[in-house]
């Protein structure tokens, strides 16, 4: 599953998961609903939600499995479910924004490496000049406007 027993057994002391007991040398035991939740936590943390946040969809998910639920209730927790999906699209669309600009910045380090490999002595790729030549020089305000 991946994931520390120190990971399980904090998501047991913030209320999110329950050993369902023990075994005689004390081992704590989790059935397949636990395995399931950790599962769903494990999803989420990449995503940025916070214990809060997993606590209460882990909530909402319980609460929809409950066969005795009325009609509207089940409606109204459906509609919070949704929710919590468009939340999710928007995390993981920061999420991609993220891992463009990384991508990008990977790129440009290649670049530098190739560009120092063609023996040019400017960090900015453009030869015969100094880095102190190919920086960009400050301009003051004053004389910007």
């Amino acid at each position: 599953m991946g994931l520390s027993l120190r990971t399980v057994r904090y998501y047991e002391e913030a209320g999110l998961l329950v050993p369902t007991g023990r075994t005689p040398g004390g081992f704590r035991l989790y059935d397949d609903d636990a395995v399931d939740r950790l599962l769903l936590i494990k999803k989420m943390k990449p995503l940025g939600f916070t214990l809060e946040e997993m606590r209460s969809l882990l909530t909402v998910r319980d609460e929809l499995a409950d066969p005795g639920l009325t009609a509207q209730r089940r409606v109204e927790l459906r509609e919070r479910l949704r929710t919590w999906a468009v939340l999710a699209e928007q995390k993981l669309a920061a999420l991609r924004e993220q891992a463009g600009v990384a991508e990008d910045f990977v790129v440009g380090l290649h670049g530098d490496v190739e560009r120092s490999r063609a023996g040019s002595d400017d960090p900015h790729g453009q030869p015969g000049q100094s880095a102190q030549q190919g920086r960009p020089s400050q301009v003051d305000d004053q004389q910007a406007q």
